[in-house]
């Protein structure tokens, strides 16, 4: 979730580049040097990842540097949407750009458990988060909302289904004479009300 939509908790902090703490909890979890995953990077440029081949190559050398090799694949963008909802992949990178303003077009959409088979595609179900996320949305307090869905984003990050790299910045270029246009925040452009100055 971008750090701009409501809700958004913004005292959960990454955890610090440490390659020697990784390759220490890396052992600890059994995983040994060595160890091959495959990387499905995107074939096609999205608002929210505009070089998934370019960040795959930037996690694998990461990676490499905790004894990890990791070879990195792509399939034709239908393709490569229906094998990472079939669970096909090891690691992809997906995203998302939310189309509703409201919190849970993220944290229900993407990784509750209905949503397997559609948007999460990380395939986690976790019944506590879900009542988590289902309570959410069955409020219309916003701040009775805001405090579950901060719950909830807590858990997701202790529980690590998934790993949020970046979110994209939205930058749209226009002419000095161009009046009154605001950048969506749901990745369309809205041209109601925009005009020329003469």
């Amino acid at each position: 979730m971008p750090p701009t939509q409501w809700s958004y908790d913004d005292s959960i902090k990454d955890a610090p580049y440490d390659p020697e703490k990784a390759k220490t909890l890396l052992r600890a979890a059994g995983v040994k040097e060595g160890t091959e995953l495959t990387l499905w990077a995107m074939p096609v440029q999205r608002p929210y990842n505009p070089n998934a081949k370019l960040m795959a190559e930037m996690l694998q050398a990461d990676w490499a540097k905790v004894g990890i090799k990791v070879r990195i694949v792509s399939y034709e963008w239908g393709e490569y949407l229906k094998r990472t909802k079939n669970g096909e992949h090891d690691i992809s990178l997906i995203g998302w750009t939310g189309d509703n303003g409201d919190p849970d077009n993220w944290l229900g959409t993407l990784y509750s458990c209905a949503a397997i088979g559609g948007n999460n595609y990380s395939m986690w179900c976790d019944e506590k988060y879900d009542k988590l996320v289902k309570a959410a949305v069955a409020v219309t307090d916003r701040e009775q909302r805001t405090d579950l869905y901060k719950q909830a984003q807590r858990y997701l990050k202790e529980q690590v289904p998934i790993t949020p790299i970046a979110h994209s910045t939205v930058n749209q270029p226009l002419r000095a004479e161009v009046r009154d246009f605001h950048v969506s925040p749901f990745g369309r452009n809205n041209f109601s009300g925009v005009s020329i100055a003469d």
